[in-house]
């Protein structure tokens, strides 16, 4: 779990800092921080709920040590992939203009960052009891 929360953290910040550069080159208007938020809230529920059923499957595992891939499933990994994929692609072809991106890549890479936070805190807490 902390890989996993290690790794969310790093791409959630990475997510972050695009759509921080982005609003460093727009003219920002109050709103745009608002669906920053927005897009916060609706990503941070969903991996939320991600990262407590990876979680629960990690904790799941009788083997005291796994293959540090083992904390996502292929599906999580099909997902990511795609969503990666199609979030490079789209930005290099200049699909989105900054303005899109500077909120919704803010507000997604926060989500990601909280949910590293998340499995860090699982790791830890989880560590804990089991001492």
């Amino acid at each position: 779990m902390l890989i996993a929360g290690i790794v969310w953290m790093i791409a959630g910040f990475n997510v972050a800092r695009i759509g921080v550069l982005s609003y460093l080159v727009i003219d920002i208007h109050w709103y745009y921080f608002a669906l920053s938020a927005v897009i916060f809230l609706l990503f941070g529920t969903m991996f939320f709920k991600m990262s407590q059923k990876h979680g629960k499957r990690i904790r799941g595992y009788e083997e005291v040590y796994r293959p540090f891939w083992n904390f996502f499933d292929l599906k999580a990994y099909i997902i990511m992939v795609i969503m990666m994929g199609g979030g490079i692609g789209l930005r290099a072809a200049k699909v989105f203009p900054d303005v899109f991106v500077a909120f919704f890549y803010s507000g997604l890479g926060c989500a990601l960052f909280l949910a590293g936070v998340f499995f860090v805190y699982m790791f830890i807490t989880w560590n804990k009891h089991k001492a």
